[in-house]
């Protein structure tokens, strides 16, 4: 490990010279100083070095690219601080995209890799435990669904994505005690996998037989984009949709080309601002990144117009669209959509590295503030969760990237140009979720108010957004 107490002042620190570093071939491997930095420069000489390495990647610099991952791997670590952590995961990723230029050699390297079904429920499940924020969007959808069937006998949930049943558990307790008795309870579950379903269907019946409610499980075990919304309809039931961290997949298109990347702007900083940030005493690695990102990149006129939230923008996904449209065609009562708080579909490369690095930052942060470095559970989580999805975002194109986080603005207006109208979340679904975050002792986190709409914050920084719509006839 890096030791943290091992490096003189910043007045006689090697980072004056860093800004002469610039990651080319006459460097080689890293100066021995690098690794007797302090942790604040340690941070944010992998910062600079993760950015640079990007942006060598992004130019298809294949000879510099290798030379900045070799320095940064003598400082990056998967079990050290929040910024050893992400630089793993964000140098794996990068790695993984300059591989896909060799197809014969990145099958050969990842042909013996299995992914356990098992294991990735698991993960998601620590995910749940250890942050709140499925806990937080689990409570805000229940409470819409509960006001929105208000008096109704016989309710329809169709679960976009599901695997967790304690977010139903929850809601056939609370239907339990309405005064008017429950309702007829139907969910449509739908997963990729039939285990989850099952252990869903196992999970859901119990409690419902235990509680007297009505109850029956659909599970439909495919993707997303194929399923038939139609084939769901029943007369007479009042429907809900609950989408959690999932629709964004369908942004994905078959046709989508290869997007043009934009050259990066400035590459390095002076070494006097170098001095003065790490004068600063920042905290995490989120606020190194919101402060100095600005100087690291800058996109492209182009790159900034095509991430605009305009219609003509938004026309790009037929099976957004044609989903939306279906789903309109449903007459919902009520559809409750969480997403991640975060611009990861940006066209350039270099875009989705600066937005993923600052995203991934806070939800790094998250883990380093409740857990030990050495937790097997965090390990896991950064590992096989934040760490996959970074690698989709950064080493995928076309259909393959399917981790195409957005906006609340952007899901606001694609969701009106669909016909949906918005729901204001009511005071009684903030105040539960307010408590929640007391009750758990969750330090840190933070419910923000915006247009109607709930967003979940780690400290000040927005990561995930929680809207209500309702089905709105055509005039």
């Amino acid at each position: 490990m890096v030791q943290e107490d091992g490096a003189s002042s910043v007045s006689s620190s090697p980072l004056q010279f860093f800004s002469m570093m610039s990651l080319s071939p006459g460097f080689g491997s890293p100066y021995p100083w690098l690794r007797e930095l302090k942790s604040e420069e340690r941070g944010l000489c992998l910062i600079h070095l993760l950015v640079a390495c990007a942006n060598h990647v992004a130019a298809g610099s294949v000879e510099n690219a290798n030379i900045g991952l070799e320095q940064i791997s003598h400082l990056a670590s998967p079990d050290g601080d929040t910024v050893q952590r992400i630089a793993a995961y964000f140098t794996e990723a990068l790695a993984d995209r300059m591989l896909k230029a060799w197809p014969g050699l990145h099958k050969a390297l990842n042909s013996t890799k299995i992914s356990s079904i098992t294991e990735e429920i698991i993960v998601q499940k620590l995910f749940f435990e250890l942050c709140p924020f499925l806990k937080l969007s689990y409570v805000i959808t229940n409470q819409a669904i509960v006001e929105a069937m208000e008096g109704e006998k016989m309710v329809h949930i169709i679960d976009l994505n599901s695997f967790e049943p304690a977010q139903w558990i929850n809601l056939l307790q609370t239907l339990s005690a309405r005064p008017e008795g429950p309702p007829h309870l139907r969910i449509t579950g739908i997963h990729e996998q039939k285990e989850v379903l099952e252990q869903m269907a196992l999970r859901l019946t119990e409690e419902a037989e235990k509680l007297d409610i009505p109850f029956q499980f659909n599970p439909i075990v495919s993707k997303l984009e194929n399923v038939d919304l139609e084939s769901l309809r029943k007369t007479g039931e009042a429907l809900a949709v609950s989408s959690v961290l999932q629709m964004h997949r369908l942004l994905a298109t078959d046709d989508e080309m290869p997007r043009r990347t934009s050259p990066s702007a400035s590459r390095t900083s002076s070494s006097s601002h170098l001095q003065r940030v790490l004068h600063m005493n920042r905290r995490t690695l989120g606020e190194w990144l919101e402060k100095d990102s600005v100087l690291m990149f800058s996109p492209s006129p182009d790159s900034a117009s095509a991430s605009a939230s305009t219609p003509l923008s938004l026309a790009a996904s037929p099976k957004m669209g044609s989903f939306l449209n279906a789903l309109w065609s449903l007459s919902p009562k009520v559809v409750v959509v969480t997403e991640q708080e975060s611009n990861h579909n940006g066209p350039s490369l270099m875009e989705r590295v600066m937005e993923a690095l600052n995203f991934y930052a806070a939800m790094f942060d998250c883990l380093e503030s409740t857990m030990s470095r050495a937790s097997i559970e965090r390990q896991k989580v950064e590992k096989m969760l934040f760490g996959e999805e970074i690698k989709n975002i950064i080493a995928c194109e076309g259909i393959e990237r399917r981790e195409r986080h957005e906006k609340l603005e952007k899901w606001i207006l694609r969701l009106e140009l669909a016909g949906f109208g918005r729901m204001p979340l009511s005071y009684h679904g903030i105040l539960q979720a307010r408590r929640l975050l007391q009750s758990y002792g969750y330090d840190g986190y933070k419910i923000k108010e915006e247009n109607g709409c709930l967003v979940i914050c780690w400290q000040d920084r927005p990561l995930f957004s929680v809207s209500a719509w309702r089905f709105r006839r055509y005039d």
